[in-house]
């Protein structure tokens, strides 16, 4: 399948909002492996997931993601947080919002749809599944949508 957003951007920008180093690594693992070129920028909290998208301090010369991989319980300020902070944002409401994580609570996925979330992914605790997931991610929403 041709990637619709291949003839905008050779590289598709990606933030990762995750705290946990395994789920960080295998995520990574899994952008590897597809046909579209990514590149990860990884943050550990929601404080720092803010700096990133404000270029604050050490982020001063990141470019703008083209799209969000949101963990929803994360230090400093959850993820929660930072998904209301970002879509009432006139500056970052336009970029696609991923929650991916543990979470299967009714609560957390009516709170992230009624706060704009793009879309609600339940990590799977299995390796395999959890490479799966992330594949399907990139052939969704690099190889099919249109991102802004």
């Amino acid at each position: 399948m041709t990637n619709p957003n291949s003839t905008e951007k050779e590289i598709i920008d990606i933030l990762l909002v995750e705290d946990n180093p395994a789920d960080v690594r295998l995520t990574q693992e899994a952008f590897k492996e597809t046909s579209i070129k990514v590149q990860l920028y990884v943050v550990r909290d929601g404080a720092e997931a803010l700096d990133f998208l404000q270029r604050h301090g050490r982020f001063a010369h990141v470019p703008r993601p083209d799209m969000i991989l949101l963990d929803l319980n994360l230090p400093k300020k959850d993820g929660r947080e930072v998904l209301s902070e970002i879509k009432t944002s006139p500056d970052f409401k336009s970029i696609p919002i991923v929650i991916l994580t543990t979470s299967s609570a009714v609560e957390d996925i009516h709170h992230t749809y009624n706060h704009h979330a793009n879309c609600y992914i339940t990590k799977p605790a299995d390796l395999d599944q959890f490479m799966d997931v992330v594949k399907q991610i990139e052939q969704f929403w690099l190889s099919v949508v249109r991102l802004p």
